[in-house]
């Protein structure tokens, strides 16, 4: 079992900033791959960037040259976002992927940013 805590969501204008992140706990040595979704209301959830325990990330094509992943070790990872636009308003959610293909997720934080 992993547990999965993200933090750092909140309200900013069009182009700002905010970084997110996200602690792992319980059985952290089995975690893959570490990644973030989002689901903006009335849509469902995509993928917004991921990364693997080597260090190869993968990020949507929306969010390519403002959003960088990151993980300091297999516990931690980090959504860096730069130049938010409206449309990345939503509740970020991170998730974790187990060798074996369990996958957990956060309770999502939210991040919205006005115009």
């Amino acid at each position: 079992q992993v547990q999965l805590v993200e933090s750092g969501g909140g309200l900013v204008q069009s182009g700002g900033s905010l970084r997110l992140s996200c602690a792992a706990s319980g059985s952290t040595f089995s975690i893959n791959t570490m990644g973030w979704y989002r689901q903006a209301p009335g849509k469902q959830r995509e993928l917004v960037a991921t990364i693997t325990s080597g260090g190869t990330t993968n990020s949507v094509d929306s969010v390519k040259g403002r959003f960088t992943i990151s993980r300091d070790n297999a516990k931690n990872t980090y959504l860096q976002m730069n130049s938010l636009k409206p449309e990345d308003t939503a509740v970020y959610y991170c998730n974790a992927q187990m060798r074996n293909g369990v996958r957990y997720w956060g309770q999502g934080t939210q991040v919205t940013v006005s115009s």
